[in-house]
């Protein structure tokens, strides 16, 4: 095996201790830790932040990219990828935890054949161990298509994917936090194969505005750009096109935080079935 790669970027908003307790979690703390890492600083950060990527540079096997600017996450994930040494990338945020059986459960799967795979995951506030709400996933391929024409079958922080696999359809695409979501759709339409792992192999925060985040006019426009790309790209039918622009819409992009919470457990459980979704009890 020619090892894998870590792609993390880093911004202005991203707290030191945080990112130091994400990287440990999936470099020297994971029973198996990537060969490499790409770490992109998304323009300025904090004096904090700066000292850890001065730091961790020292390392032979970790690439520090700086920026300039702040171009979103999808052009530093873009730049990080370039730079990544080995075909299979993971993916981690930089305030979020990985468990440490995370990659010693993906990476044989890419191992196998499979161009792109991801985990469930367990949300938290404060205390990383001290998760609580389970957030499913498919597992098999075609309940993972059959998810993603209506709400994304991935979440990002988890997946491991195959450079080549993304690089074959642009890399990540320049839609404000939903780039991940066209990009998965883009590999599912040219032939990639895809998995998940069905337990829990991230814990991920949820600060006090996560879900404020994903409401307002910006994001409603880059939903309803979204779903114009399945509709051209054959994805989804015209049918399913209206579904989608209903639930997805104004309705979901403009009610409370706290409705826009509650709404979107339900129906990522709905949607999912426990047929599909093996979660662990993080909590026991």
């Amino acid at each position: 095996m020619d090892g894998f790669t870590l792609l993390m970027a880093v911004y202005a908003r991203d707290d030191e201790a945080f990112v130091r307790h994400a990287f440990e979690s999936a470099t020297t703390a994971q029973e198996l830790p990537p060969t490499h890492a790409v770490v992109v600083r998304d323009g300025p950060v904090g004096d904090g932040v700066a000292r850890w990527l001065d730091e961790i540079e020292a390392d032979p096997t970790v690439t520090v990219i700086r920026l300039e600017h702040n171009g979103g996450l999808a052009n530093a994930l873009n730049v990080g990828l370039e730079a990544a040494p080995t075909p299979i990338v993971a993916r981690a945020d930089a305030d979020d935890i990985c468990l440490p059986q995370r990659f010693s459960l993906q990476i044989p799967l890419m191992m196998a054949g499979m161009d792109l795979v991801g985990s469930a995951i367990a949300e938290f506030t404060d205390d990383p161990r001290r998760p609580g709400a389970v957030r499913p996933v498919p597992t098999d391929q075609a309940e993972i298509e059959r998810q993603a024409r209506l709400i994304c079958p991935f979440h990002h922080p988890t997946v491991v994917f195959r450079k080549p696999a993304v690089e074959a359809v642009g890399g990540y695409p320049q839609l404000r936090q939903m780039e991940d979501y066209l990009l998965w759709v883009k590999m599912l339409m040219n032939g990639a194969k895809v998995a998940n792992v069905g337990q829990v192999l991230v814990h991920y925060r949820v600060g006090a505005g996560a879900f404020s985040r994903r409401g307002g006019a910006t994001l409603a426009r880059s939903e309803a750009q979204i779903q114009r790309e399945f509709l051209a790209m054959g994805f989804i039918t015209k049918c399913q096109y209206v579904r989608n622009r209903i639930l997805r819409g104004p309705l979901y992009r403009h009610m409370p935080a706290w409705l826009r919470r509650i709404a979107y457990h339900l129906w990522g459980h709905t949607t999912i079935g426990r047929s599909t979704a093996q979660v662990t009890d993080v909590r026991s």
